[in-house]
């Protein structure tokens, strides 16, 4: 059924001003009052139809869902591949920028660590905005900052304009708050891990390529020109945003469907509203616009704030993803200084960590939905969030183990065979930790994914900034076995946050209303 010119027909709830609610699927506009009669007032709550809704994306065909999840893993991994492209090239890139011929190593760190202060403040307004107004605008303005910001670092002139322009292109960043949402969005929860592992495993291509693709480029022509392809990459990403991508977050969609159905009963005494701007107009009475913004922006801190779990969770992934980075901080200084290698084969050497990555993407794509189907099987098909995390656990105490093995690797100056083998094993079981753990909040979020993946991104974001700048100062003192092993032992204390979660979040849960089981 259709109303006004084809929008599908939603189930709607009817409530007069007597208060009586009423069940149609298929609502017609009353005929015109009499003169001197009076219209009743009627609000009508949109939804989805349950047996089958075109705009509804849970209804969407599998094979346009799943193009949809493609274009967000280009998008990505040309993110991840404009990150990460010039970490084997910063040395350089501070020294062809600097006055100083000698420029400390700090500057080197915090030219790639700034990225992830941009990214800490960015979801803090990307997130909240796309539960105000939809995903779709929220993507497109984001990705066209992030293209801006791109094209300001190519003509940097100065450190502190390319530092300023890789935060600039941190705070673009949308989807790494947003695509576990949209996932959400569009798949169920007994289908989420695939579509999950696929964009898990997009950036972790793009972190193979981008130092490897970079170190070569700019070998050839200079690193100016490794940042202008980023730039022509993102580009080209957009235009397929502006062409194929449909909105997917059901408040947006539903109220769309309720503005036009308002508009179509004009006159007739009848409004339409959904679910949610009913419960929002008793919550927030006599708000303005403005304070209603507000309160979207400082929604993530509400949501973190509120629940003990979501802390906890935060604090795991954030020292779990920091060694990322302390991973991509080191790894050069150590092929070049001890192993001798020359950039290109620096570069080369960085797709190790993908392929690790990789293998745990591969593993939580195999076993991350059968774990969750299972165990709800022998809950009497009762589906927990929990389920999630089996996995989480075994990457979170095997983490410290890799960390540990990869500074005495490089302590003891191994065959470097031994020491890619330990980078192999660190993005195996930083990924096994990392992947389940965001899956997880989708399920326990719900609707407020959005907001509590802000929480994890911008704890995450911040750790990984600052904390990688004191691997240098623990290496000098205590060289990179028992400096590594420091960060390790700190790793394996919040190794059994999952555990904790597992046996007791579903109670835990229950003290946050944005985390409560309906």
């Amino acid at each position: 059924m259709t109303v006004g010119t084809g929008d599908t027909q939603p189930l709607l709830r009817s409530v007069t001003n007597e208060g009586q609610q009423v069940y149609t699927t298929n609502p017609v506009a009353p005929p015109p009052p009499q003169d001197g009669a009076d219209i009743a007032e009627t609000t009508t709550i949109v939804d989805f139809d349950p047996d089958g809704d075109a705009e509804n994306p849970l209804d969407w065909p599998a094979p346009f869902r799943w193009a949809i999840v493609s274009l967000l893993a280009v998008m990505a991994f040309t993110v991840t591949m404009t990150c990460i492209s010039v970490v084997p090239l910063a040395s350089d890139i501070v020294r062809d920028l600097s006055s100083s011929p000698n420029p400390s190593k700090s500057a080197s760190v915090l030219l790639v660590t700034i990225w992830e202060l941009g990214e800490a403040a960015g979801p803090l307004l990307i997130a909240p905005l796309s539960e105000m107004v939809g995903r779709y605008p929220v993507m497109n303005v984001a990705n066209l900052l992030f293209i801006a910001a791109g094209v300001l670092a190519a003509t940097s002139e100065s450190v502190p304009q390319f530092v300023v322009a890789r935060m600039l292109n941190g705070l673009a960043v949308a989807g790494n708050v947003l695509n576990p949402a949209l996932v959400g969005d569009m798949f169920p929860s007994d289908e989420r891990g695939g579509a999950l592992s696929l964009l898990f495993l997009a950036p972790l291509i793009g972190g193979a390529f981008g130092p490897m693709i970079g170190s070569a480029v700019a070998d050839l022509y200079g690193w100016r020109t490794v940042v202008w392809m980023t730039v022509a990459l993102a580009s080209a990403c957009e235009v397929l945003f502006l062409c194929c991508f449909r909105e997917t977050y059901k408040v947006a969609i539903l109220r769309k469907r309720a503005k036009k159905m308002t508009a179509h009963a004009a006159g007739s005494g009848k409004t339409f509203k959904t679910a949610f701007d009913e419960a929002e107009s008793l919550s927030t009475a006599g708000f303005s616009q403005w304070k209603k913004l507000r309160d979207s922006v400082l929604r993530p801190a509400i949501v973190l704030c509120s629940s003990g779990v979501l802390m906890a969770m935060c604090l795991f992934n954030s020292v779990v993803f920091t060694f990322f980075y302390i991973y991509s901080t080191s790894f050069a200084d150590i092929l070049i200084d001890i192993y001798q290698l020359s950039p290109v084969a620096v570069g080369s050497c960085f797709t190790m960590f993908s392929i690790g990555s990789t293998i745990s993407v591969v593993i939580c794509n195999r076993a991350l939905d059968r774990i969750y189907v299972r165990m709800r099987f022998t809950h009497k098909g009762v589906g927990k969030p929990e389920f999630r995390l089996p996995l989480a656990i075994v990457g979170g105490f095997a983490l410290p183990l890799t960390v540990a093995a990869y500074g005495w690797a490089a302590q003891l100056r191994l065959p470097l065979v031994c020491l890619l083998f330990c980078v192999c094993a660190m993005g195996t079981a930083l990924m096994l930790a990392a992947i389940p753990l965001m899956a997880y909040i989708v399920d326990a979020f719900g609707l407020f994914a959005a907001s509590a993946m802000t929480g994890i991104i911008v704890t995450r974001c911040l750790t990984s900034t600052f904390l990688p700048l004191a691997t240098a100062p623990l290496v000098e003192r205590w060289g990179f076995g028992w400096g590594f092993s420091v960060l390790a032992g700190f790793s394996l204390l919040l190794a059994p946050i999952p555990i904790l979660m597992l046996r007791y979040g579903e109670r835990w849960r229950t003290f946050s209303r944005y985390s409560r089981d309906e």
